[in-house]
């Protein structure tokens, strides 16, 4: 089978991660049409390849070549249907999302300003439920669109059926490695009211109005988090660990000022920052991989840190975390192996609780 669009060969994917890690894809397709998705998959399965999808790879530990085709979601295009009581807007997955955010404010449609700065596109949001400063995706999202596999067709979900949880949803469940993300619709309620109530948003007075909290959330992200154009890095590296009530009662006695906030469950999410800060790992460094000297959740790419700098630094993160606080970390990047997405736990394997 020939396809009717170029399929590029043997590409460097420094360019396609914001970690700037140096691994090569077989193939690499840049998809612009949906359209194109039943034959590319139709070629894909013919040749028994493995295959991933990418935005603006914000979320992603390249560990090596990857033996299939890489395609990088470029889809664009925004769509605004207003309702008595709200707007519901109709995003391509391939649109950056602090992009996206902006343009919300600038032109009227509030709701989604304490997500900005959050790097990426709008097709991995709903995969990881991104979330921050108080809000996350699930608590806009109505639905979302993408290519099935199985049956070849556009099929989409409710924001029920995508079973969101803490950078959890039925995409990185049971349909992983079953979809291509192809749009997103955000429902935004006409009566905004702002969500100050996360630190740092709370010196903002009662009557802030969307861009102030806008303006404010970049303030604070820029503040801690380094640009990946600037120095590689792959956002929070460690997910907030969620914990018993029972055990943040006891942690709190030894440890006072541990930061911790409420879940929609009875358990608690206590900040992974701090857990590596308390340690002293801000600026530490394995080969050019180190704990950015700002923010303790981030890992960043000094010069030309390989995949297994990383991972070392990974490790050792996690094995001090556990010794002190008897906490396993568990990463948020996705890893990508030679035949796609692995398990973290499958490649760093879990602290010693006898070093």
């Amino acid at each position: 089978m020939t396809l009717p669009f170029p399929l590029l060969e043997n590409v460097c994917l420094r360019r396609y991660n914001s970690f700037g890690l140096n691994a090569n894809a077989r193939y690499l397709f840049e998809l612009n049409n949906p359209q194109d998705l039943p034959q590319l998959f139709t070629w894909i399965n013919q040749q028994q390849l493995p295959w991933i999808t990418i935005g603006s790879g914000s979320n992603l530990l390249l560990l090596e070549d990857f033996k299939g085709v890489v395609i990088v979601n470029q889809l664009q295009g925004i769509e605004v249907e207003e309702q008595a009581q709200h707007f519901n807007i109709s995003v391509a997955a391939g649109e950056d999302w602090h992009e996206f955010v902006k343009w919300t404010v600038e032109h009227g449609y509030y709701g989604l300003e304490n997500l900005a700065l959050i790097p990426g596109t709008l097709g991995a949001s709903p995969v990881q439920n991104i979330g921050a400063y108080g809000l996350e995706l699930a608590d806009v999202c109505s639905e979302v669109e993408f290519f099935h596999l199985e049956t070849q067709s556009l099929k989409r979900l409710n924001s029920e059926q995508c079973e969101f949880n803490y950078r959890d949803s039925i995409f990185k469940q049971s349909l992983k490695g079953k979809v291509v993300i192809t749009n997103i619709t955000l429902c935004l309620a006409k009566q905004w009211s702002a969500k100050l109530s996360y630190s740092g948003l709370n010196q903002l007075p009662d009557t802030a109005n969307a861009k102030q909290v806008f303006d404010k959330v970049c303030e604070l992200r820029n503040s801690k988090l380094p640009d990946p154009s600037k120095l590689g890095n792959a956002g929070s590296f460690f997910k907030n660990p969620v914990i018993s009530p029972q055990r943040l009662e006891e942690l709190l006695t030894r440890f006072p000022a541990l930061p911790h906030y409420s879940t929609t469950t009875s358990d608690v999410k206590v900040a992974a920052g701090w857990l590596i800060d308390q340690l002293g790992l801000k600026g530490h460094r394995i080969g050019d991989a180190a704990v950015h000297q700002e923010q303790a959740l981030v890992l960043v790419n000094i010069q030309q840190a390989s995949a297994n700098n990383v991972l070392d630094l990974c490790r050792h993160i996690r094995q001090q975390v556990w010794q002190q606080f008897s906490i396993l970390l568990e990463p948020e990047v996705r890893f990508i192996g030679e035949f796609g997405e692995v398990q973290p736990d499958s490649v760093l394997g879990l602290p010693d609780a006898r070093e």
